[in-house]
Formats: structure tokens, sequence, C-alpha cells
């Protein structure tokens, strides 16, 4: 059910446990929240009479999960009971009143911004990943996401790694930079295919999204997103173009004795060779190298090996190049010969190899 992600886990308001069931003449429309994201949408139906109630997601999907194949009748049985029937399967749960469900952000879509799912879910796809969870800066929670009349534009980061996408975009007029959480753009991501249209709005505080009859709604994370700019490094002088499943590979084999910690990883590039070597005092020691096309002076340098197989993951390429200027220096990684319109770029910051 659509819905039923944006439903809280664990909260200490019931209602919100639940999904709004509500008859209209449009259909059966179905709605969840967690106070910061909402998402509503509406199934066909044949409506009797109009109404509404809140019942359990949790049970609502699993009933609804395991039954067959065929029409399903959903009726109040008074005092928010509500009874489901489909072919012999006859179930009774019992709701709480519509009046105690939240009421969803007001946002206008009277001049909403218009825009392909596909290129929002390409932005989506390659950055949201990188985005802090930590609640120490929460400004680093959400993802930066900005538009402008000729591109689009989403950059995260957790202050270790980051990673930033350019779509271009022809006919804007938009001028925006929000901050979106990612559990928003994940919704975003499931609800709606690539090639639909969707309408973008924005209130004081919050983000609205439609397309067709499903909405989902999302508080904006408040405050100056940081100047990731100035981190991206412009002179990086040594750069290695290497093969994306041989890397991750070797990162993979010498990480397993890496430590719980740190996760660092050595890599020492020389000439046609990369060297890789983990020595964990209380744990033991790895080595391993693969073949590389590299330019520039040898220089050894340490990663955190998580980091850098998660931007290796979403490198859309089977080769991606590497820069890097000095071992205290933040490197980059961006894909080769990819066959796109858009431009991607993915950034790591080195740990000290003494402590």
């Amino acid at each position: 059910m659509a819905v039923a992600a944006s439903v809280p886990t664990r909260t200490t308001l019931p209602v919100l446990s639940n999904i709004l069931v509500e008859a209209t003449k449009n259909g059966l429309r179905l709605a969840g929240t967690d106070l910061d994201i909402a998402v509503s949408t509406v199934v066909a139906a044949e409506v009797v009479e109009e109404g509404a109630v809140t019942l359990p997601a949790k049970k609502l999907l699993e009933i609804v999960r395991e039954l067959p194949s065929s029409s399903i009748n959903i009726a109040s049985a008074g005092e928010q009971r509500v009874t489901i029937e489909c072919g012999q399967s006859r179930f009774k749960l019992l709701g709480i009143p519509r009046d105690e469900f939240p009421t969803f952000p007001s946002v206008s879509f009277d001049d909403a911004w218009k825009m392909t799912s596909g290129d929002i879910q390409k932005l989506i796809n390659h950055v949201a990943f990188a985005a802090s969870t930590e609640e120490s800066r929460p400004i680093l929670n959400g993802v930066l996401w900005e538009m402008r009349e000729d591109r689009m534009r989403m950059v995260a980061t957790n202050g270790h790694r980051l990673a930033k996408m350019d779509v271009p975009v022809s006919g804007g007029s938009v001028n925006a930079d929000l901050i979106v959480p990612p559990k928003a753009l994940e919704q975003i991501r499931k609800l709606f295919g690539p090639a639909d249209e969707i309408d973008v709005a924005q209130s004081d505080n919050h983000l609205g999204f439609r397309s067709g009859d499903t909405m989902v709604f999302t508080r904006l994370v408040e405050g100056p997103y940081p100047n990731y700019d100035q981190v991206i490094p412009r002179d990086n002088d040594k750069a290695a173009i290497i093969d994306k499943q041989t890397l991750a590979a070797a990162i993979r084999r010498v990480g397993v004795v890496a430590s719980d910690q740190t996760h660092r990883v050595r890599l020492s590039f020389s000439a046609s060779t990369l060297k890789f070597s983990v020595n964990t005092p209380d744990l033991g020691e790895a080595q391993d190298e693969i073949q590389v096309s590299y330019e520039g002076e040898p220089v050894e340098i340490g990663f955190n090996a998580t980091y850098l197989l998660e931007l290796l993951k979403h490198m859309p390429t089977d080769e991606v190049r590497f820069t890097l200027k000095a071992p205290e220096r933040a490197a980059t990684i961006e894909p080769i010969a990819w066959d796109d319109p858009a431009s991607y770029l993915c950034l790591v910051m080195p740990l000290r190899l003494v402590d």
C-alpha cells in the first residue's frame, strides 16, 4: 500500500499508527503521516455512502496482502468498527475517529513547478544516500535541492563524503534552494514512475509533490546549507582510471580486517599499480593490488572503506576517474564515458594513516 511507508513504526500518538480510509465521490482516499511526511492517494472504488475512519496501518496492510484476488467490500459497523470482506474472508477492525487524524499541510498547487519524475529520480538515486544520519548537525540530514532555469542539482554530505549531480532542464523558470529529508525523496522514488509528470509546490516550510491522485507532502529542513562548493578540489593533479568492479572487490577483500571503528584502508598509487593494505593491531593485516592507469607522482592515502564502497556502488559507469592531490586532501570520483546529459561527482575525505 503506497501510504504505509509514511506511517511511523513507533509513536506516542496512537492515531499516527493508523491510515485514514475515506470514502469520497472520487473513490477511496488513503492517507498516512508521521507529522513530517504525509502521503495521500485515491484508488478506484464504488462508493455507496461517504464517510471516513482511521484503521491500524500494519494490520490493514497484512490483511490486504493475504486476501485473494477479488473485489473487497469495506463497510462501517458502527462505533469506529469496520468490516472488510473478500470472498469467504471477513474481518472486523477497530479504528480511531477521523477527527483525531492530523490535517495535511496547506500547500497550494496553483503555481506549481512542473517536472518529469525521471529527472528527480535520477538525482535521488545518485545523491540521497550521502546525507548524514547523525543528529549532531541536523542540516546535513537533508538533501540540498537547487533549482535554476537551466538545471536541477542535488547535493548531500555527512562531512566525510559528498555526492553532487546536475541534470539539465529546458524552459525552467524556478530559482529555489530547498533542503529535503531523504525519507521524503524515497517516497517520491517509490510512488512515481520515471515517465510521470509531477507538480511541485512550496509553502513557507513544506513541499508538496503531486502526480495524478497521489500526493506527498514533507516538512523542509530549515537553515543554511554549508558552502559545499569550497570543499570540492579544483587542483587535484594526480588521476587514475580504474575499473569500478575491480576496485570495489579489492576494497571489500582487504576491508575484512579493517578496524570496525575507522574502516581504514591504505591506498598506494604508483605508475600502473594501485596497492591496498590494512594493518589492524588487534585483528591482523591484509594486502592486495590491482592494475590501473595512473598519472602523477606516487602517493599513499587512507580512506574509510565503507565510504568508498558506497560511492562506487552509485557510479553509473564501468570505469571511474579517481583524482588526488595529497594524503590530507579530499579525493574525487567521477564516472568515465557516461552517456548521459547529467554530470556526477563524488568526494571523499581522507583518513590519517598514522594515529
